[in-house]
């Protein structure tokens, strides 16, 4: 008997990835087997993001293109998973009469169940405001993207409430998965090759389960035999504070990067926001990140155009991204959530101003990004080979400690492993190196 076949399409953020990652565990291991081709499928899902409007339409955009193919293949299941039918279950049932299963962010981890019922469509939606302590998610072996690389969400859910963001809507309330959890999946994943390990929350800053904190966290996992690498995100700039940056001077093992997005650097548009700090607060914990921690590669978040944004605000942005100065960042324009404050304010920012706004920014982001890898040209990287680079069999890819994309030439004995790299190409987005030597596994 031939396995049934799924395809897994993901939109988002890293969080969604690593519950798409679960959901493929599941169906692995009842005997699914997954596929790269969409025409082969049995079983398609889509796990939705709804952040902002643009990976929004994209999931409608694709769920809807699946109509055709539902019509040649009437056995075909199709479910659509994740934020987007947290807020708008209804209407995909309504509009798309083509869909099965309707799974929200909290139950995703019964795909099995809703995929094999008799009865479609199968729906179930949490109330995303019930009370939740700790962890509602049982604990799961993901099926990979990256064998070496793996993604453990530790915290869940937001209570920051910023006026523009779905998230505390559709991912509910910040609730900490227990540490020894964390640490039980942390040693599987170590015993089957991973060594690179990125702890993920929607703030991972506030991680907090019965006193254990994320500095915490970091010291437990690091002490995982297998594990070179540790990486976290997203931090919030409210909670990022002297301890968290202790921890990545004080562990060998956490890697010298922080993504820590501003979103804007006016004072003005700050507080319309709500983000609960100012500019200076901002720039002062950057610089004493710097100082503490050399070499640290930031990277951030932007949002163009929100609305009550002048000239002189999104200048006062251009200025904190001038003082701090970014290793990599992403910037958006701002478009209205439903459900959030933001959205009743007036969009009084025309789209052209907004895309010229982002187009000013991005390219003072992309030249501080090539002068920040220029200054590492001829030195020795610590690079994690990943894989083969998706745009040439020829070369392979992996990444430095501080989140720098490096290509080198081909050669699959070194996957996975850690070498030095000597830097002798960049560009504001990659670099291009020549191996020196492979690292041996030693314990950090």
């Amino acid at each position: 008997m031939m396995k049934r076949k799924f395809f897994l399409k993901t939109f988002g953020c890293q969080m969604n990835v690593n519950d798409s990652e679960k959901m493929a565990g599941i169906l692995a291991s009842a005997g699914y087997e997954k596929t790269d081709n969409l025409e082969e499928a049995d079983v398609v899902i889509v796990n939705t993001c709804s952040v902002r409007a643009k990976p929004d339409n994209k999931a409608y955009s694709f769920i809807g293109e699946l109509k055709r193919l539902k019509k040649q293949k009437p056995e075909l299941v199709v479910a659509v998973t994740g934020c987007v039918p947290q807020r708008d279950w209804k209407f995909i049932l309504k509009r798309y009469s083509h869909v099965d299963v309707v799974l929200g962010t909290f139950n995703f981890y019964k795909i099995l169940d809703f995929l094999e019922s008799p009865s479609k469509p199968s729906v179930e939606i949490l109330d995303t405001f019930l009370e939740n302590e700790g962890e509602i998610i049982p604990s799961i072996e993901p099926l990979l993207t990256n064998p070496f690389v793996a993604y453990i969400t530790v915290q869940r859910g937001c209570n920051r409430f910023c006026t523009y963001c779905i998230v505390p809507y559709v991912r509910g309330r910040e609730r900490s998965v227990p540490p020894e959890n964390i640490i039980d999946e942390v040693r599987r994943l170590a015993e089957k090759g991973v060594k690179e390990v990125h702890l993920l929350g929607q703030n991972v800053d506030f991680y907090n389960y019965g006193g254990v904190k994320l500095p915490d966290l970091l010291y437990m996992v690091s002490q995982i035999s297998g594990i070179e690498r540790v990486r976290f995100t997203t931090s919030h700039p409210s909670g990022f504070d002297i301890s968290i940056i202790k921890a990545i001077k004080e562990i060998p093992k956490v890697c010298e990067y922080v993504h820590l997005p501003p979103q804007s650097g006016s004072n003005k548009i700050l507080e319309r926001m709500s983000r609960g700090y100012t500019r200076e607060e901002y720039i002062e914990k950057v610089m004493m990140l710097k100082d503490e921690v050399p070499g640290v590669a930031l990277s951030g978040d932007f949002i163009v155009g929100f609305p009550g944004e002048t000239v002189e605000d999104f200048e006062q942005t251009l200025s904190l991204v001038e003082t701090c100065i970014f290793d990599q960042a992403f910037v958006f324009e701002y478009s209205p959530r439903p459900l959030t404050k933001a959205f009743s304010f007036k969009d009084d920012v025309s789209k052209k101003e907004k895309n010229r706004r982002l187009m000013e920014l991005n390219d003072l982001l992309r030249k501080q990004a090539e002068e920040k890898n220029r200054l590492l040209l001829g030195s020795i990287q610590e690079v994690l080979v990943e894989g083969l680079s998706p745009s040439s069999s020829e070369k392979m890819i992996g990444r430095t400690r501080n989140n720098k994309i490096v290509i080198i030439d081909r050669n699959d004995s070194l996957e996975g492993k850690l070498i030095n790299v000597k830097i002798e190409e960049i560009t504001p987005f990659y670099m291009r190196g020549k191996v020196i030597k492979q690292l041996a596994g030693v314990e950090r």
